[in-house]
């Protein structure tokens, strides 16, 4: 395999990698650029830019993509499908550190 291939072939399994132009995306998503657009102007999402300027969407801002259109598809507008999924997203967050403190106390409560 040449060596120019090597990163690109690294990254293949790394849900961050941008990996998908914008048509692509949409197809994936059974909806239209414009929806990723406008879910780009809430900054729920940014998309990577290519040399020329082109989205590229990774499979991580994929699925949060994928999130919002379940919500739009249930009749939330896109703002508001975009402000639940970043709320859902800082709650995950909030519950993970909890646990980990949690953890940790327990853990230094036992030697005490």
């Amino acid at each position: 395999m040449p060596a120019e291939n090597a990163p690109a072939a690294g990254n293949l399994d790394d849900d961050d990698y941008p990996a998908y132009t914008m048509g692509r995306a949409a197809a994936a998503l059974g909806t239209t650029p414009a929806f990723l657009r406008a879910i780009g102007e809430t900054a729920l999402i940014t998309p990577l830019r290519s040399e020329g300027g082109h989205r590229r969407y990774s499979r991580r801002q994929l699925r949060v993509a994928a999130r919002v259109r379940e919500l739009v598809d249930q009749g939330t507008p896109v703002e508001a499908a975009c402000r639940i999924v970043s709320l859902e997203d800082q709650l995950d967050d909030a519950l993970r550190l909890n646990l980990e403190m949690r953890r940790k106390l327990d853990g230094t409560g036992a030697h005490t």
